[in-house]
């Protein structure tokens, strides 16, 4: 029987993979995974997913040996590694996940399905989440999503036949050379040993204080569920993490599965428009910001002076983590108040987030920078949602010591203080903790008024409404742009309930 090369991507797991179970049924699997030093130069790219990557890599590893056939790791241009496999094997058929990656992915994978009808070799491409490729129209997309949702688990094969006289590979430490090194000391450990691990105790003893927990980072992060860098990685597939919450009832369910939806949402849009990761949805906005690397390089370690600001990018540069909501502000902050263009900040997020998922990245970053043109623009006030979510400054003086002698009245505003209560709390203001970099309000008000000068400008209205018409959810309930609409949204409602969240 022909050999059948099963190309393990971002979908870390043997449980509910489908094109392995599939190509088992052809003949004899090759279960391959490859190391692509060139993936790992993208900007991107950081050790910290590398790490988590490799972790789940050992964990797949010992899977596959139990049954029978350990994971090949080789490293260099998949082509490459594939005409060497073919040459060796004479390959039948490649199986793999669909996968929606970033912009360098999707340009080797057009290599791929080139090589491929080259050599006459069948690519089966098999759905991993509720993503469609080719999708014509969102409509009834939500139903199409449960039902994929709802169809069985593959269950893990019983065994593979092993192939004798090849050599596993090794799993190297690092990708390439000149990754840079990213301490995280506290980020999850990658593998599916660990994700079932953290399902199980998320919906046994975290899931009912779910929907109180996800805001504050003081309890997020052991309020949620975090499961994202499992699905990321496909440690988890999405179809079995839905399927087993349902076993469980309650709000905290309810709320931890509108979100998994959502995951899936975002993701379409890049399926949908790759050019999202580079460029604005509406045209409008394009080189609308300039780049400032000297704001870039303060917001990204944590030295803006605004301490709510700068405890939650240094909790994120420590854990790999944060909460939406903290992402949202992260990002709000870099484009409004610092008026930095979204790919500029959202680069380094990207590689600040284990649980980086392109789809849901670019989206997010466009529309927390008021880009996407169909959602509200939302301006996160740095000072209120500290004071909303820490009110005791409790979280900045954990990750802004500087301030650990302020009191709780100052504490969000330290620029406020006096000369003495700076020398009483053993601080100097721009020595040893910055003055804010912009004053917040005036700063949020000047890019208020770039952004909605835009909005009111001819023809915004026509190109939204096309926006809303390929991207918007029809579970949303978002109402269509349209002429007067974007001035009544000048002041949303204060529960920003068009804002969507995905804190898992």
């Amino acid at each position: 029987m022909a050999l059948q090369l099963v190309w393990f991507k971002r979908d870390l797991r043997v449980k509910d993979h489908k094109p392995l179970q599939q190509a088992l049924l052809r003949g004899p699997v090759l279960p391959l995974y490859v190391v692509e030093p060139e993936l790992w130069q993208q900007q991107d790219a950081s050790e910290r997913q590398w790490l988590f990557c490799r972790e789940s890599l050992l964990d797949l590893r010992l899977a596959l040996a139990a049954l029978g056939q350990p994971l090949l790791v080789r490293s260099g241009d998949v082509v490459e590694v594939f005409e060497r496999a073919h040459r060796q094997f004479g390959l039948e058929a490649l199986w793999s996940h669909e996968e929606t990656g970033n912009g360098w992915t999707y340009q080797r994978d057009q290599r791929v399905a080139l090589w491929c009808r080259q050599h006459g070799i069948a690519w089966k491409e098999i759905p991993q989440f509720g993503v469609i490729r080719r999708l014509r129209s969102r409509t009834r997309w939500a139903k199409r999503w449960e039902a994929q949702m709802a169809e069985p688990i593959t269950p893990s094969p019983l065994g593979l036949p092993s192939i004798e006289g090849i050599d596993a590979g090794v799993i190297p430490d690092c990708p390439h050379p000149t990754l840079a090194s990213d301490p995280c000391p506290h980020r999850q450990s990658g593998g599916r040993s660990m994700a079932l691990l953290e399902l199980d105790d998320f919906l046994e003893h975290r899931a009912p204080g779910y929907a109180r927990s996800i805001s504050s980072p003081n309890t997020a992060f052991t309020g949620c569920s975090r499961l994202s860098a499992y699905l990321t990685w496909g440690c988890l597939s999405m179809r079995e993490v839905i399927q087993t919450s349902r076993g469980f009832s309650g709000r905290g369910i309810s709320s931890f599965e509108s979100r998994l939806h959502w995951h899936c949402h975002f993701i379409q849009k890049l399926e949908a428009q790759p050019s999202i990761e580079f460029e604005d949805f509406h045209p409008f906005m394009r080189g609308l910001r300039c780049t400032n690397d000297q704001r870039l390089l303060a917001w990204a370690e944590g030295r803006t002076g605004v301490p709510f600001v700068d405890a939650c990018m240094r909790a994120l540069r420590a854990h790999g983590w944060i909460n939406f909501r903290m992402r949202a502000m992260l990002m709000s902050f870099a484009s409004y108040h610092l008026w930095l263009p979204w790919r500029d900040s959202g680069l380094h997020l990207a590689r600040q987030f284990v649980d980086y998922e392109p789809g849901i990245h670019w989206s997010q970053c466009q529309m927390q920078s008021g880009s996407t043109a169909i959602n509200t623009v939302r301006v996160y006030n740095p000072i209120k949602q500290g004071q909303d979510h820490d009110l005791n400054g409790e979280f900045i003086r954990t990750w802004v010591p500087e301030l650990h002698l302020v009191s709780n009245v100052y504490v969000h505003e330290p620029w406020k203080l006096s000369t003495a209560a700076q020398r009483q709390a053993g601080l100097q203001l721009g020595v040893d903790y910055p003055l804010p970099m912009v004053e917040p309000a005036l700063a949020a008000r000047e890019a208020k008024q770039r952004i909605w000068a835009i909005r009111e400008r001819s023809g915004f209205s026509a190109i939204a409404d096309g926006i809303q018409q390929r991207h918007g959810s029809r579970r949303s309930g978002l109402a269509p742009t349209g002429k007067g609409r974007h001035r009544r949204r000048r002041n949303p409602r204060p529960d920003g309930s068009q804002q969507l969240t995905l804190d898992l």
